[in-house]
């Protein structure tokens, strides 16, 4: 059925080199989903009723759902008892039916909630299963795959807003139709690559006690560290940039729709940061680039409320800065833990240090939405701690 959407069927050779951007661009369709509530936020806070402590609420329901099934499908060996690729597909569909519901429910916040958690639930089976599918396709390429994978779920975080810069004329509603789309496209698209030839062998599950022994390394607990404090940081950002864009846009006497483009401008921008980091760090190291990007980004959460009164067109360059490198450092961080992790025990290990980073970007999401309306931009350093934390844990890094 699928080959009468995409061509018939493809040589092994021919999805080999197909591989990579279908894998990379169904990683952004899928993970549109992520921040699809955000996207409207505006409208919804004008039109609906809304505030930004419920936009929080609805965002750490997509967290919760995600770590949760992470967790179930770590510990259940789920992703290996089925075909990574038919995961992915059913994950698209029943995320995209997810997110589309949320149109009829959005002023019942008990279903509201729910659904965002379900979306979340359902995102456990996009993100991390392209990693996997990455690894059976491209195994000697791996690191390199895995920036362009961050990037590409930055870049899907960043696409309900250019959805919805692209539909202002139309109901809000149509923001969440169309990433649900892609969200379908992306799941067909990789259904009908299939699963690489490399994947792995299968596993009944992993117990958590497996996935806590690398603690045991000082190289990983420095690596889960650093990761640790940029997930405080990161998603939080994500949070309040169309809150600190709309302030600018204010001061510069613009109208509301500049709000969406620039919105996805500066949470685009880490997809070219990612994927920049990726390249330098294979000359500098990339503990080198960790420690740069997490830097960056903490300085930032640092200074810029002291600037706040800056003109806002220099206000809004620094929030580009901070864009392309908040998200940086996380696919070297993950690099460098699954390098310092028990070589029978990666799977587990990832999952467990995963589950526990985004469990972090919760109290960062909490503390923004609600102390958005009193603190305004002083917020950011509410995120603060996060990348200090992180550089403190990385000094512990043995480097070879």
């Amino acid at each position: 059925m699928l080959s009468h959407f995409f061509g018939p069927p493809l040589s092994m050779p021919q999805r080999q080199r197909l591989a990579l951007p279908v894998i990379v661009l169904a990683q952004w369709c899928g993970t549109s989903l992520w921040f699809s509530i955000n996207g409207v936020a505006a409208t919804l806070v004008s039109q609906v009723g809304l505030d930004e402590a419920v936009i929080g609420q609805l965002t750490i329901a997509v967290q919760l759902g995600f770590i949760l099934g992470t967790l179930l499908i770590a510990t259940t060996g789920l992703a290996d008892r089925f075909r990574a690729s038919q995961v992915f597909l059913v994950a698209s569909l029943l995320g995209a039916s997810c997110n589309l519901a949320m149109i009829m429910v959005i002023d019942q916040p008990h279903l509201a909630l729910a659904l965002r958690w379900l979306t979340g639930f359902c995102l456990a089976g996009i993100y991390p299963l392209g990693m996997k599918l990455v690894i059976g396709w491209t195994p000697r390429h791996t690191g390199a795959a895995l920036a362009w994978l961050v990037g590409m779920l930055t870049l899907g975080t960043a696409m309900p807003h250019l959805v919805r810069g692209m539909t202002l004329s139309l109901p809000w509603g149509w923001t969440l139709a169309l990433t649900s789309l892609l969200a379908v496209g992306g799941g067909l698209a990789v259904r009908w690559l299939g699963d690489g030839p490399h994947l792995p062998g299968t596993s009944s599950g992993v117990s958590l006690t497996e996935g806590l022994a690398a603690w045991r390394s000082r190289n990983f607990r420095a690596a889960a560290g650093g990761y640790f404090g940029h997930c405080w940081e990161l998603y939080a950002f994500w949070l309040l940039v169309p809150l600190l864009v709309a302030r600018e846009i204010d001061r510069l006497g613009l109208g509301p729709g500049w709000i969406a483009w620039l919105s996805f401008a500066v949470i685009a921008l880490g997809m070219p940061g990612s994927i920049a980091a990726g390249h330098f760090s294979r000359r500098h190291g990339r503990h080198r680039m960790a420690n740069l990007a997490l830097a960056t980004s903490g300085s930032l959460c640092l200074v810029y409320p002291l600037i706040g009164q800056l003109p806002p067109s220099l206000l809004l360059a620094l929030l580009g800065l901070w864009g392309f490198s908040v998200v940086a450092d996380s696919a070297q961080f993950s690099s460098l833990a699954s390098e310092a992790a028990p070589r029978d025990r990666v799977g587990a290990t990832l999952a467990v240090m995963n589950a526990i980073g985004f469990a972090l970007t919760l109290p960062g999401i909490w503390l923004g939405s609600q102390l958005w309306a009193s603190l305004g931009p002083s917020v950011a350093w509410l995120l603060l701690p996060g990348p200090l934390l992180g550089l403190w844990a990385m000094r512990g890094l043995r480097r070879k």
